[in-house]
């Protein structure tokens, strides 16, 4: 069953073009990989997924995005109300720095009024932070400041952030870029114990990343969509030239 459905998608930044008639639907409870070259416009994919990609001057996008079968972009629809419901993680470890880990992880529900005492507050930071495997790393420093883990756990501290909202689906944007080959590994480890909860969606440029953290991957090159499927079919078996000669390294 498809969590979200592109139907003929394009995306602008002015006059720029930069995703051209995206068709693909993606299946709730597992984990989609966003792969391809640098400026295909993997980034700008998933920021169409939670309307992130219109708070750019003058980016627009054509088509739809159906969330549970419900266009995002419909008029009267609230972008806000669509961002809970479709979090994201971001590139580089972004914890707010003047905050403490357990402030980092409730940011969101104070915003919106959702937290009320103190006792749900802990509840719901012990439950986001074990979510987010970092519990047992911080819980007898949750009053330190977040910008003071390393940059894997700071990246944890945003996942567990992300998930306090209770999305529906989580978009994570090549989240382990600037992160060392442990934490890398640690993430991936959390990718795939939250796909049980969560659909995922994750832009990755590393191969092996997509292979072994992804049950589908798209394929984009310069704003199309060239292949799209079950991951171990379009690493061992893809269907088009361009996809095999992406993955096996002859260009990108």
């Amino acid at each position: 069953m498809a969590k979200l459905s592109l139907v003929h998608l394009s995306a602008y930044f002015g006059r720029v073009k930069t995703l051209k008639d995206i068709n693909l639907d993606i299946p709730e409870y597992n984990v989609t990989a966003v792969i391809g070259p640098s400026g295909c416009g993997k980034t700008t994919l998933v920021r169409c997924l939670n309307r992130m990609h219109e708070v750019v001057r003058d980016a627009r996008v054509e088509g739809e995005v159906l969330l549970d079968g419900e266009n995002i972009y419909a008029p009267g629809v609230d972008p806000v109300q669509i961002r809970r419901r479709v979090g994201m993680v971001f590139q580089k470890p972004t914890p707010f720095p003047t905050m403490s880990i357990e402030e980092n992880v409730i940011a969101g529900l104070k915003l919106n009024g959702s937290v009320r005492n103190s006792a749900q507050r802990a509840e719901i930071v012990e439950r986001c932070l074990r979510l987010a495997a970092l519990w047992d790393e911080v819980k007898d420093n949750l009053g330190k400041p977040g910008t003071s883990l390393s940059g894997g756990q700071q990246q944890r501290l945003c996942i567990a952030r992300a998930l306090a909202v209770e999305p529906e689906v989580l978009l994570m944007d090549e989240p382990c870029s600037s992160l060392d080959p442990a934490s890398t590994a640690r993430i991936e480890e959390l990718v795939l114990e939250l796909k049980s909860q969560y659909t995922i969606v994750i832009v990755t440029h590393n191969m092996q990343q997509a292979a072994r953290a992804s049950d589908y991957t798209a394929f984009l090159l310069n704003g199309v969509l060239i292949e799209f499927g079950e991951t171990k079919q379009i690493f061992t078996n893809p269907k088009r030239q361009e996809t095999e000669d992406y993955i096996t390294g002859r260009f990108g």
